[in-house]
């Protein structure tokens, strides 16, 4: 592709983002991303740098980390590009790392479907904050009324709350957690202040997202009182043995959350073939629960109803098959679908 093509390409990227994800949660960002998405400075500039900076997400964090005001973006643009230095050498140094514990609300269904003790292995971990369903307290709302889930484990408790679509689906009983340990290309340190600041520099801007940092704060808790074991690694060179070392007794669940977004499509078949063959290469049982974007798998996506309609929401599958819809920050969870 030449320079106009990426600039297209990216146009659109920006404004599917502003419109799609962030409309109706986030105004700011939709503000900024469909203004964007008709700067052709602010484009070209992007696309001068590696795709993996031209996220969104990254550049408004990194946007926000070198001073640039929570403001319209008419009046922030000029401030945008004089910082423009700064906010890529930020952007080149950071990731996009959105470790949301709210999503937790969405595993405890299927996880709770489980036997026994479970050994879960976050691949995309960030600092791991997703590693600790079995300390939230969760409020869901069924048609019928509220359910509490209770936490399972002593020590810091993470609130969520989380709107199901049938009480079918809330958790069936208790998950207890025998082992957890993350993969990731850049693991986080949330005892240490900087890194979680800047996670919370990547909690979207918004009413709807001010709850998000109390949960993420309440999680780094979790997090620090009890450190899980997070390995500096590939989703494909690396996962087989770092699972390798979960505890025999243990249900192995190797999970992730909006991660195979980011590698190319060959890197997302290779992962996918390799975690649906890891059971039989460790001679134990392994269950692959993803909570990804429709499109993330086109080889699966045959299985999807072909009106569904899944802005704002990721497919949850266990073992590549469709059981959910689930909010992109854990806010909502729907398995009439796929019922």
């Amino acid at each position: 592709m030449g320079d106009a093509d990426d600039e297209r390409a990216l146009a659109a990227y920006y404004d599917d983002f502003g419109r799609h994800w962030a409309h109706g949660t986030s105004p700011l960002y939709e503000d900024w991303a469909c203004a964007i998405a008709e700067d052709a400075e602010v484009l070209r500039r992007l696309t001068a740098l590696p795709r993996r900076q031209q996220q969104a997400n990254l550049l408004f964090a990194a946007a926000r980390r070198a001073g640039v005001p929570l403001h319209p973006y008419a009046e922030v643009r000029d401030e945008l590009l004089d910082a423009w230095d700064r906010i890529s050498e930020i952007s080149a140094t950071h990731s996009t790392q959105t470790n949301e514990p709210g999503r937790a609300a969405t595993w405890l269904p299927p996880l709770s479907r489980l036997d026994g003790p479970v050994a879960l292995l976050e691949v995309g971990a960030a600092g791991g904050l997703c590693l600790f369903p079995d300390h939230c307290r969760v409020t869901y709302t069924t048609p019928p009324g509220e359910f509490l889930h209770e936490p399972d484990a002593a020590g810091p408790t993470i609130d969520l709350r989380c709107t199901v679509d049938d009480a079918a689906a809330v958790p069936t009983g208790p998950v207890e957690v025998a082992w957890r340990a993350g993969l990731d290309l850049a693991p986080i340190d949330v005892r240490d202040p900087e890194a979680l600041r800047w996670l919370e520099l990547l909690v979207w801007q918004g009413p709807d997202h001010d709850a998000r940092i109390a949960r993420l704060r309440q999680a780094a808790d979790a997090a620090a009182s009890a450190p899980p074991r997070i390995v500096s690694g590939d989703l494909v060179d690396d996962l087989e043995a770092l699972a390798a070392t979960a505890p025999a007794d243990a249900h192995l669940v190797v999970f992730h959350s909006a991660v195979l977004m980011y590698p190319d499509a060959a890197k997302r078949d290779t992962f996918v073939a390799l975690v649906g063959d890891l059971g039989r290469r460790l001679g134990r049982p392994v269950t692959w629960l993803s909570n990804e974007s429709r499109g993330t798998f086109p080889a699966l996506d045959d299985r999807l109803p072909a009106d569904l309609r899944a802005h704002h929401r990721f497919v949850q599958r266990r073992n590549g098959t469709p059981i959910a819809l689930a909010g992109q920050h854990g806010a909502t969870y729907e398995i009439t679908p796929f019922a």
